[in-house]
C-alpha cells in the first residue's frame, strides 16, 4: 500500500497487491504497471483472450438538466462533438477545448436510456479536478455537474470479452461499439459500454465502488480473463494509434492536428459554437500546419517520447510523443508531430536517439487494425 498520503488508491488496491502487481504512482494514484507474467505476456493475452483493467482512477460524473436538449447544448459550449444528436444508449468521444482550440482533456460522454436530461462523463484521472472546475464554471444556471467519487470503473478487453460477460448473464451480444446499457451481474447493478482504449473489442463497466471487488473477483474466476496493468494498456493503445492525453495531445494541439477530425460531426463543423471554433474550422478547410503521424521504426531499438524527428538531411521537424516496442507489430513503433508536407504515408524520416539516427517511415494509423464491433 502507498506510504505517501498524497498518492491515492483505487478500491482495488488490495486486490492488486494480492495478485503480485508491481505498483507505481500514476496520475496521483498508486496503480498496477504489471503483474508477475510481465507486460508482453499481458499484451498478448488481451489480443487473444480477455484482459481486465482497473481504470477506477478516471473521473466519472454527469451533467444534469431539465431535458436532453438543455444539457446537450450546455456540453456543446465546451466540446466540438454533437451532443444534441446523441441517441439514448449511445456514447461519443470528444475533447474539452480552450479558447484557442487547444485540448484541455479528452473524454467520453454518453446518454443512458431512460435518463433524459443527464449526460454521463468520463474524464482522465490527471485532469479530473481541473476538468470538473472548468465545466462547472461554464454551465448555465439550469444545468449542474455531479461527480461520482463513489463509483469504480473496470475495462474488460479482448476477443473473449463478450462471451465472458454473457456467461455471467449479461446480454451484451447485441451491443454495438459505443453502445451503453444498464445490466446486472450476480445482483450487482452496473452500466456497461462497448468501448475501451486497447483497439480490441471490449467493455467498460461502471459500478459502485463498494461492489467493484466482488465484480473483479467474479470476472477473474473465468480462465479466459487475466489482470492487466498500465504497461500493456500503453503498448496496446500505442499499436492502436490512440492518443494519450498530456503526451500525444495537450493544450498546444488542436483536434485536427491530433488526427481527431473524425470526432467532430458535420453539424458542429458547419455551425461552430464551441471554443476555438474559428481555428478548427480553418484547419478543417485548409489543413493544419502539422499533423500527428504513425512512425514505423527500422531495426529493434525503440524511440521514446521526446526524441527529435528529423529529415534525411538532418533538419529537426518534430518530436516523438509516444514510442515503444510493439509486441504485436514485433518491432518499435512511435507517434509524433511533423509538418503537413511530411505527413504523407511513405515519407522517410529519422528519429534521433542518444545521438543516433534511427530510420523511420510515416505510416497510416493504427499500426494494428482495430477490432471494434461495429
Amino acid at each position: 500500500m502507498s506510504a505517501d498520503p498524497t498518492v491515492l488508491e483505487t478500491p482495488l488496491a488490495v486486490s492488486h497487491a494480492a495478485l503480485g502487481a508491481r505498483m507505481v504512482p500514476f496520475a496521483g494514484y498508486l496503480m498496477p504497471v504489471q503483474y508477475p507474467t510481465g507486460i508482453i505476456a499481458e499484451h498478448q493475452w488481451v489480443r487473444e483472450h480477455a484482459g481486465l483493467f482497473d481504470v477506477s482512477h478516471m473521473g466519472q460524473g454527469a451533467l444534469v438538466g431539465p431535458d436532453h436538449a438543455t444539457t446537450a447544448k450546455a456540453l456543446e459550449r465546451l466540446v466540438p462533438a454533437d451532443a444534441l444528436g446523441l441517441e439514448p444508449g449511445r456514447q461519443r468521444y470528444t475533447q474539452l477545448l480552450n479558447d484557442e482550440g487547444g485540448i484541455l482533456d479528452d473524454l467520453m460522454f454518453s446518454r443512458e436510456v431512460g435518463a433524459d436530461g443527464r449526460i454521463l462523463l468520463v474524464v482522465n484521472a490527471a485532469c479530473k479536478a481541473a476538468d470538473w472546475a472548468h465545466i462547472a464554471a461554464h454551465l448555465p444556471a439550469n444545468v449542474t455537474l455531479e461527480t461520482y467519487d463513489d463509483r469504480a470503473l473496470v475495462a474488460l478487453q479482448g476477443p473473449a470479452a463478450e462471451d465472458v460477460l454473457a456467461a455471467l448473464g449479461a446480454d451484451v451480444a447485441t451491443m454495438r461499439f459505443m453502445d451503453v446499457a444498464a445490466h446486472t451481474i450476480a445482483g450487482v447493478p452496473m452500466l456497461i459500454s462497448r468501448s475501451g482504449y486497447t483497439g480490441e473489442d471490449g467493455f467498460e463497466i461502471s459500478v459502485a465502488a463498494c461492489d467493484v471487488v466482488r465484480l473483479w473477483d467474479l470476472l477473474l474466476q473465468d480462465e479466459r480473463v487475466k489482470p492487466i496493468g498500465l504497461g500493456a494498456r500503453d503498448s496496446l493503445r500505442l499499436e492502436g494509434g490512440l492518443c494519450l492525453y498530456g503526451h500525444d495531445i495537450d493544450t498546444t494541439t488542436s483536434p485536427i492536428e491530433g488526427g481527431l477530425a473524425w470526432s467532430i460531426q458535420k453539424r458542429r463543423r458547419k455551425e461552430g459554437g464551441f471554443p476555438g471554433a474559428a481555428r478548427i474550422q480553418r484547419e478543417l478547410a485548409e489543413g493544419p500546419s502539422r499533423m500527428r503521424v504513425g512512425l514505423l521504426v527500422a531495426g529493434r531499438q525503440p524511440a521514446r517520447e521526446g526524441a527529435d524527428i528529423a529529415t534525411k538531411d538532418g533538419a529537426i521537424v518534430g518530436r516523438v510523443t509516444s514510442g515503444g516496442f510493439g509486441p504485436t507489430t514485433e518491432g518499435p513503433v512511435a507517434m509524433g508531430y511533423v509538418p503537413l508536407t511530411l505527413a504523407q504515408p511513405g515519407t522517410d524520416l529519422d528519429l534521433l536517439v542518444r545521438g543516433k539516427a534511427l530510420p523511420a517511415r510515416v505510416v497510416a494509423l493504427p499500426f494494428v487494425p482495430a477490432r471494434f464491433r461495429r
